[in-house]
């Protein structure tokens, strides 16, 4: 089969199916190589016995060659044969008779000095006659004789059977044991990850208030998991229900000027007007266009400015970008009487000038807009901090309003009939969490403050 294939087909069984799987297969090579060593220490131990069983019986029958005596008995079973050069049978076994023991090649290794032993018969399948033989040459009256001892191995081969299947069962137990430990340990591990999977499942279908159930006594990586998803929950239902509110404070903002512009048209429609009557409402249809533009604009910013892919940081002089934040609006605050006054210090920072700049102004425009008395902006650099703070001596923020205060379409009097997107706070909040700072909102107890804080 391709591996590929393979691995392929694995991927797709169920973990807990894999997990069994792996721990079958590892258990089967450690199960293998245990049994196989056992094995190899038994048969050792058995053949060093049966071995020196031969080689005793060997020297026995040699000492009665050389002297010419009758041939020894030697353990319960055992065979010897007594050749001469030629191989032809000398002294035998009754059980042997004129049966070779030995091949022709093993005559002649014999014959040239050599020792031979091998086995007669197997271990598997089951044999009669399994013997392990030896044979020598011996010189016996000025005569070379061949001396050939064999033991029977039905004892040595039948512990060895036994051992086998000794080991064959025990490992068949142990493995199926260590399978089923295994499953059993990895459906209670994954039993909080299909509880989750279900959760999540749920709150798919749309549930509202969907939380995972997640032991608080317990602070292992699965119950890690559960907080995360629920922190993940948290963060998304947060997400939808601003969404829900952009959407109907975007098009609460967006029917108010079209309405407007619709009753315009349809009262110019209506009847004949004057030219200087449809010049006027020509004028108020223009205003609320550039309402619609000027909203249009800061929604788009406001997206784009989402992405920190768009803040490019370069150096730039602290007073430099003051200045150009505060130009457009010094105009406005000598129309309205009011001052406005700014100090910044002469440093450089690192900052991307295409949106601080607009940051700072919807600030001024924040304070010009809603507050009382004297503007005051400060801006200053110091331990790698930008902090700039623009202060009105106003009545300040209702309290409720704090909380809220940068977020989108809000503003402090809930009519929305005052001038305004309730998008300016919004943006400067936006300008914050791109550079990586923060922006904050309060009363100062002679008016309202609002402070934007930035790593420079």
């Amino acid at each position: 089969m391709n591996p590929r294939g393979l691995r392929a087909r694995l991927r797709r069984l169920p973990v807990v199916t894999r997990l069994v799987l792996a721990v079958a297969v590892t258990m089967s090579l450690v199960l293998t190589g245990a049994a196989g060593l056992v094995y190899w220490r038994v048969k050792t131990a058995l053949d060093q016995q049966l071995n020196d069983d031969l080689t005793t019986y060997q020297h026995s029958l040699d000492h009665a060659v050389r002297a010419e005596a009758p041939l020894p008995p030697g353990p319960s079973g055992s065979l010897q044969q007594v050749l001469d050069e030629q191989g032809r049978v000398l002294r035998s076994s009754d059980a042997l008779r004129h049966r070779l023991l030995l091949t022709t090649a093993e005559l002649d290794a014999v014959a040239r000095g050599a020792t031979v032993r091998r086995d007669v018969g197997s271990l598997l399948p089951i044999t009669s006659d399994t013997l392990r033989l030896q044979a020598k040459r011996v010189a016996a009256d000025r005569q070379t004789r061949i001396v050939v001892a064999a033991v029977r191995r039905g004892h040595r081969d039948e512990a060895l059977r036994e051992l086998l299947a000794q080991l064959a069962f025990a490992s068949a137990l142990t493995l199926i044991a260590a399978s089923y430990v295994g499953y059993r340990t990895a459906r209670a591990a994954l039993r909080p990850v299909e509880r989750y999977r279900s959760g999540a499942a749920t709150l798919a279908d749309g549930a509202p208030n969907t939380r995972l159930d997640v032991p608080a006594e317990r602070d292992d990586e699965i119950t890690r998991l559960g907080h995360t998803l629920n922190h993940m929950l948290d963060r998304l239902e947060a997400a939808a229900e601003r969404e829900r509110r952009f959407v109907a404070d975007a098009s609460h903002e967006l029917r108010t000027p079209l309405t407007l512009m619709r009753a315009e048209l349809d009262v110019a429609l209506h009847r004949p007007r004057s030219a200087g009557e449809l010049i006027e409402t020509l004028r108020s249809v223009d205003t609320e266009v550039q309402r619609l533009i000027v909203l249009s604009n800061a929604l788009l910013d406001l997206e784009e400015l989402g992405s920190t892919g768009h803040i490019t940081r370069s150096p730039a002089r602290l007073a430099d970008l003051v200045e150009t934040a505060v130009a457009p609006y010094v105009r406005t605050a000598e129309r309205t009487g009011r001052v406005l006054s700014v100090q910044a210090s002469d440093t450089v920072v690192d900052a991307d000038a295409r949106w601080l700049v607009p940051g700072i102004g919807n600030m001024l425009d924040n304070a010009l807009r809603h507050g009382t008395g004297t503007v005051r902006l400060t801006a200053a650099a110091h331990e790698g901090r930008l902090r700039l703070c623009v202060t009105d001596e106003g009545p300040g923020f209702p309290t409720e309003f704090l909380p809220r205060a940068f977020d989108r379409f809000t503003r402090a009097e809930a009519s929305r009939t005052s001038e305004g997107s309730g998008l300016g706070l919004a943006f400067v909040h936006a300008v914050a969490a791109a550079h990586g700072g923060t922006a904050h909102a309060e009363n100062t107890g002679h008016g309202s403050a609002v402070t934007l804080d930035l790593p420079c």
